[in-house]
């Protein structure tokens, strides 16, 4: 039973998913802000400022939008690119790995949540995790633990690691 309690600082991304997010930001920051910078101005020139639900609703977008501008901003600074990993067996990001925690099987994606985007409907759990960063190099059969912020060691057995495609 090993320890593990090495972090990444880079977050890993596909090709295809670091160009979606590249032109999800490029569209955010042109035609997005564009857009809603003319619902606003819309809806100011509608009069009353207090009662104007339109003008409310675009600012919240508009808070979102930039919100969500500000996110890939920050992922996209640090960012590994590369293709999806060896099938080796070997517990990387962008794999979809079997784990046995508290007896029970756990099926997950171990990476970042914008590799697959919104098409699946799958967990993901960030290599940076505190099980991530445990379970990272590990192959099937390898028993690790992990401290879960509640300060609890945690053990888990690896069952399979195999590659993610979209």
């Amino acid at each position: 039973m090993t320890d593990t309690t090495t972090k990444q600082t880079a977050t890993y991304l596909t090709p295809e998913a670091h160009a979606r997010l590249q032109a999800e930001l490029a569209h955010l920051k042109g035609e997005g802000r564009t857009e809603i910078s003319q619902r606003i101005e819309e809806a100011r020139e509608e009069g009353d400022l207090k009662e104007n639900g339109g003008y409310h609703a675009a600012k919240e977008e508009q808070g979102k939008m930039e919100a969500r501008i500000r996110q890939l901003e920050q992922l996209l600074q640090n960012v590994t690119i590369g293709d999806a990993p060896a099938d080796d067996g070997v517990v990387e990001p962008g794999m979809i790995v079997t784990i046995e925690m508290f007896g029970e099987e756990e099926k997950f994606l171990l990476g970042s949540r914008e590799i697959i985007g919104d098409d699946e409907d799958l967990t993901v759990y960030s290599e940076k995790s505190p099980m991530g960063a445990a379970i990272l190099g590990h192959v099937p059969g390898d028993v690790t633990t992990f401290n879960a912020p509640n300060g609890k060691s945690i053990e888990v057995k690896v069952l399979s690691a195999t590659p993610y495609s979209s």
